[in-house]
């Protein structure tokens, strides 16, 4: 079964980016796998202004699940959503469109330890379809590219924005995963290069 486990030396390379691009010279076919769940609520962003602004929210009931998985070289985004919650079976769906988009060739997906992810059945399914599963350590959300680019949508199109209607809550954060402009475009190419923030041991 081809699963791995980021070990301390690893880590320290992930780090600094040196595992990533490590991988990335050896498979092209690299994603990062996560999911985001979007309350149909208020986003509070932030300005300097003499006048306080008030924007209206939504009552907060309804949530947005988005299942995506990023390729780290394409920066293309594959996502599966549902109003619902996200499970093993939607992450084998997932599994399945990205054998299907790669097509012949090794998968390595890096992903994070979440019960309907770290589980036999996304396990077994991933070794059915030739995909190598890379768990990244626990409390490690800054090693997973796909990190970066949910923060991007909420930044774009969710903060300081009001939706009235469900639908268009919807299709604006659709809009923003699937057809990004040129400005969204360049700013996503200095996001999601292989760079990670290095933290040394320090005495305290």
């Amino acid at each position: 079964m081809k699963i791995s486990y980021v070990n301390r030396k690893t880590l320290r390379e992930t780090n600094s980016g040196r595992a990533w691009k490590r991988l990335l010279r050896a498979n092209a076919r690299f994603f990062s796998l996560d999911a985001a769940h979007f309350v149909h609520g208020s986003f509070l962003g932030y300005l300097w202004c003499f006048v306080k602004l008030f924007i209206c929210s939504p009552a907060g009931r309804k949530r947005f699940n988005v299942l995506g998985a990023l390729n780290a070289v394409t920066r293309e985004v594959l996502v599966l959503t549902n109003e619902t919650y996200i499970n093993s079976e939607i992450v084998c769906q997932m599994l399945w469109q990205i054998a299907e988009n790669v097509g012949h060739g090794a998968i390595t997906v890096v992903l994070d330890n979440a019960r309907y992810q770290k589980c036999l059945m996304v396990q077994r399914y991933a070794e059915l379809l030739g995909i190598e599963l890379l768990y990244l350590p626990a409390y490690s959300p800054q090693l997973n590219l796909i990190e970066r680019f949910w923060r991007f949508v909420k930044k774009e199109v969710l903060y300081s924005n009001y939706y009235e209607d469900f639908g268009k809550f919807k299709s604006a954060i659709n809009h923003c995963i699937k057809h990004p402009d040129h400005r969204q475009r360049e700013k996503l190419a200095s996001l999601l290069s292989w760079n990670f923030q290095s933290f040394r041991k320090i005495k305290i």
